[in-house]
């Protein structure tokens, strides 16, 4: 079946990303296309160099690599839990482990492999934010990954060698090459961005107009194949 694909680069310590995924399945959930539509979810890592360190909080971390107090930093994660409790979910950043997201993101690729990245995606997120679970402990992404649908001895392969390390970067080389700034950051059929967790109505406009260009692009693509000539046979075995 030919899809109308969407890609999203996004990181699973980005809260934003987060949020930008339930408003944006909220408007995918709208559309009677649905099945039609092929999400991608590809890897950004906002911090590369991050160190993962359960002993620091999330609002040191923040205040240390902005640069200012961490007062700021909790009342700007506070806004933020506010913000995600509006679309349904549950922040405990008061007990977020801060980790490098590499092997998350390697294990989202692997997903890929299956078909599982949504389910994926959805429970590395949750684990981050919502559950306080250390998203680069092998031991933790090898249930989150088996939970997700993906077979545990390829985790297990995974988290034992450097697989899918290329393609993390090629996501975040191709990032780079499109000039992607931020995350989250949406790309429909290969020709409208909507970058950040906009309102529902945004993304419902931009799945919109993206299908029913795909959609007319397909229609012309199959005419053009068309003939009026015969030269075939049908199921009664007569051919002209």
């Amino acid at each position: 079946m030919n899809y109308m694909t969407i890609e999203i680069w996004s990181d699973i310590m980005c809260p934003f990303c987060y949020i930008g995924k339930r408003k944006f399945e909220t408007a995918l959930n709208q559309v009677p296309f649905k099945d039609e539509i092929q999400v991608i979810w590809k890897s950004f890592q906002l911090d590369p160099e991050l160190v993962t360190d359960p002993s620091i909080t999330i609002h040191d971390y923040l205040a240390e690599r902005k640069g200012f107090p961490e007062e700021q930093a909790r009342q700007m994660n506070q806004r933020v839990t506010e913000m995600a409790a509006e679309v349904g979910l549950l922040f405990h950043l008061d007990r977020a482990v801060v980790a490098n997201s590499l092997n998350a993101h390697r294990l989202i690729q692997l997903a890929k492999k299956w078909g599982r990245q949504a389910e994926l995606e959805e429970a590395l997120f949750q684990a981050y934010f919502t559950d306080s679970i250390n998203i680069d402990s092998a031991n933790e992404l090898l249930k989150i990954g088996t939970a997700s649908g993906l077979p545990e001895n390829e985790i297990k392969i995974v988290l034992e060698s450097d697989l899918y390390v290329n393609e993390v970067l090629q996501d975040q080389y191709e990032a780079q090459n499109i000039r992607v700034r931020g995350v989250p950051h949406f790309v429909f059929n290969d020709k409208y961005v909507v970058s950040g967790a906009q309102d529902s109505s945004v993304f419902l406009g931009a799945i919109t107009q993206s299908y029913q260009e795909w959609e007319k692009q397909n229609t012309i693509k199959q005419q053009s194949w068309s003939s009026t000539d015969n030269n075939q046979c049908d199921i009664e075995g007569h051919c002209d």
